[in-house]
């Protein structure tokens, strides 16, 4: 009777390890598609930053040059 139970706590404590092991490499995979979203989301947003920055850099860049424009028209 000693060698049943201790055979079913054996087996009993293989299968908790095992099902441990496979929560673990399932959140794990979870935490690292959770991560590639966010650097994905991080880097759209990085670019739509840039893209308007470089957007009123040209735009302040146009209006100077249409200041000089009609300044040298002036004189």
């Amino acid at each position: 009777m000693k060698k049943l139970f201790l055979l079913f706590a054996v087996a009993t404590m293989s299968l908790s390890i095992y099902s441990c092991r496979e929560t673990t490499e399932e959140k794990t995979e979870d935490a690292v598609e959770a991560m590639g979203e966010d650097i994905e989301s991080g880097a759209e947003e990085a670019g739509q930053e840039i893209e308007e920055a470089g957007e009123e850099v040209e735009n302040e860049m146009e209006q100077e040059v249409e200041e000089e424009v009609n300044e040298t028209d002036d004189n």
